[in-house]
């Protein structure tokens, strides 16, 4: 995620935080000085690292879920309103998302229900709902913040846990697609509401509604792209008509490519044309800053590309490039020759047609047409 930076590894999980986060600091440590001084300032820092511990064991109740389904997450990105977990690929049954997304919310029933027995009888309704107050119980705000967390993440809409319970139910008996389209339209309604409201009552929840609407449409179009995916090959969507750079070339010879063109991947091949590695515009101006013009472009392009046969479906080339983190998909031909590139800019221009041709759009037919002729 960008404007996120990494701050440690657990389990083999990165976790980031996104730099809003220091914004959140900052607001939290002015309100609470303005009631009880620096003393009271500190208590809320340090509430919301716990409150942050929380959404990250939450984070990892999801993670652990995955696991057991064989789901990798490359890392969690924390947010002023929560975090996000990345799984390496969607799970492929209704019962494993089910399973996945009921997890986060049961570790924090737990995290509240041990510290109810830690408070006994002292805690109370007052406590839990005065969560910004810091004369209040500590531990009591803190249950209150995870009884809120498992409320709220249950909501049945995108991009909440409860969207995704509701997915899992919904696609038991409609397709994917149509189950994904129902939850995410509901969050979408949701973010109208929060908008709605925040402009009279708490500005906050406009942000928040602004994270919703966003969430629940990429849900949406992740929805559509798989279910285009599984019908269309590779070959009849991958762009043919690109500029490759030789091994041999420099990064001046690079940067003169790229002002010529309105590429921002460039394949570097050899001289039978097979694929050795991809160079980007930011690895291309990194490099022309840090090591200057002269520098071979194989010092500084991405090796870890994925590669695909062309006569393969286009799902397969979608997974490889999550779960890579890759920018492109290198297209090969039966001799391992660089034919064709996949990228995210080619996933979005795809979308476009189809949503474009209302009676629907038979990709690949013009490319089949045009060998024919």
């Amino acid at each position: 995620m960008a404007w996120s930076f990494r701050i440690g590894t657990i389990a083999g999980t990165a976790l980031r935080v996104h730099v809003t986060f220091a914004l959140l600091l900052v607001w939290i440590w002015l309100m609470h000085y303005r009631i009880g001084g620096t003393p009271a300032a500190i208590e809320g820092i340090a509430f919301v690292i716990a409150v942050f511990v929380c959404v990250v064991l939450h984070e990892f109740g999801h993670i652990a879920a995955a696991r057991r389904f064989g789901i990798k997450t490359p890392d969690i990105t924390l947010l002023p309103i929560g975090g996000v977990a990345r799984l390496e690929r969607m799970p492929e049954k209704p019962g494993e998302e089910f399973v996945i997304a009921i997890a986060g919310p049961l570790v924090n029933v737990a995290i509240a229900g041990v510290l109810f027995v830690m408070l006994g009888s002292s805690v109370g309704m007052e406590q839990m709902e005065g969560v910004e107050d810091p004369q209040r119980s500590f531990l009591g705000r803190l249950a209150g913040v995870n009884v809120f967390l498992v409320l709220f993440n249950m909501i049945p809409a995108f991009p909440m846990d409860g969207g995704r319970v509701l997915r899992a139910a919904l696609a038991s008996w409609l397709s994917w697609s149509r189950a994904t389209q129902i939850a995410a339209m509901i969050g979408q309604g949701l973010a109208f509401v929060f908008g709605f409201v925040g402009l009279f009552y708490n500005p906050l929840l406009i942000f928040i509604a602004i994270f919703v609407y966003l969430a629940a449409t990429a849900e949406a179009q992740n929805a559509q792209i798989r279910e285009i995916s599984g019908s269309v090959m590779i070959a009849d969507v991958m762009v043919t008509e690109f500029a490759s750079l030789d091994r041999s070339a420099t990064i001046d010879d690079a940067i003169e490519t790229l002002l010529a063109t309105t590429q921002r991947e460039f394949p570097v091949v050899d001289a039978a044309g097979h694929f050795e590695g991809l160079l980007t515009r930011d690895d291309m101006i990194r490099t022309l800053k840090e090591k200057g013009p002269t520098t071979p472009v194989v010092s500084a392009m991405r090796r870890d590309i994925p590669t695909i046969y062309h006569r393969k479906r286009l799902e397969e080339s979608l997974r490889l490039m999550q779960e890579s983190s890759s920018p492109a998909v290198a297209v090969l031909d039966s001799a391992d020759r660089l034919i064709g590139l996949m990228t995210h800019e080619t996933i979005g221009e795809m979308m476009m047609v189809r949503a474009a041709a209302a009676g629907g759009f038979r990709f690949g037919h013009l490319r089949q047409t045009g060998r024919r002729g």
